[in-house]
């Protein structure tokens, strides 16, 4: 493949700047990026464009995961078994991507996501505080399941791990959803290393592409994640029911144009 104009470099940062803002307020990076590299790069591998977006979105997970943990204060007992169970997860799934049909995955996606969006319009309070629903070891117990199921869904797809990660954070184990997007970033962050460990020595990375869109991602990560913990949880529902929204509509087409 040869090297990208300029001008694709730029719409390339421009993306991930975009891409890094809406991951760190809710997840959902990907619906931006992956497009967003498909548009630029027509000739490259599935395999090149999931890597390179990887690298690029592990910069703004780190940033948005850090400047969480400053604001917030999320309590690591949980989040670190629950990185760690999603690391695992995402491994799994890394390894698994060449086996894996996308369009066998569409369908199942697009029911959960409305289920998530319905979920989050007709309950108007939800994650507006952190209400538990287990305690001890069935609450670490149903935030590692949640880590690994996603995880492993990340390292074999990825868009949308970021949403998935909040909502169950917040629809299952009752967090309120600073809380939640502070506990999914150190999750994400994790998720997406595991998935380079896989797709590095393969040689699937667009480095040059890859670095200077991480650049942009962790400079929409830092201002994002900084937006949603001064906005509150009302401005994260809004954010999310946004993404899923779109999420809906971009697979909802997809699984229109399988059919056809």
């Amino acid at each position: 493949m040869s090297d990208p104009s300029t001008t694709t470099l730029v719409l390339m940062v421009l993306a991930a700047v975009c891409a890094g803002w809406v991951d760190a307020v809710v997840g959902g990076g990907g619906l931006i990026q992956l497009p967003a590299l498909m548009l630029g790069f027509p000739l490259a591998a599935p395999v090149q464009l999931l890597a390179t977006n990887k690298l690029s979105s592990i910069c703004g997970t780190t940033a948005s995961a850090a400047t969480y943990y400053r604001r917030v204060r999320p309590d690591l007992k949980t989040a670190i078994p629950l990185a760690l169970l999603a690391f695992c997860g995402s491994l799994i799934g890394a390894s698994l991507v060449s086996q894996i049909s996308r369009a066998a995955f569409n369908p199942i996606i697009l029911v959960v996501l409305i289920g998530v969006g319905a979920y989050t319009l007709v309950n108007p309070t939800l994650g507006r505080a952190t209400d538990l629903r287990f305690s001890g070891r069935r609450h670490l117990l149903a935030a590692t399941g949640v880590g690994f199921l996603i995880g492993m869904y990340d390292g074999a797809l990825g868009p949308g791990t970021g949403s998935f990660l909040v909502f169950a954070l917040v629809g299952l184990l009752g967090y309120a959803f600073v809380e939640a997007s502070a506990k999914a970033k150190i999750a994400n962050v994790a998720t997406n290393l595991a998935a380079l460990v896989i797709f590095i020595p393969a040689g699937a990375v667009m480095w040059k592409v890859g670095l200077l869109m991480g650049l942009g991602n962790l400079v929409g990560g830092y201002i994002g994640a900084r937006t949603a913990v001064a906005k509150g949880s009302g401005f994260i529902r809004v954010v999310l029911v946004v993404v899923v929204g779109a999420f809906i509509v971009k697979i909802g087409l997809d699984v229109i144009g399988q059919l056809s």
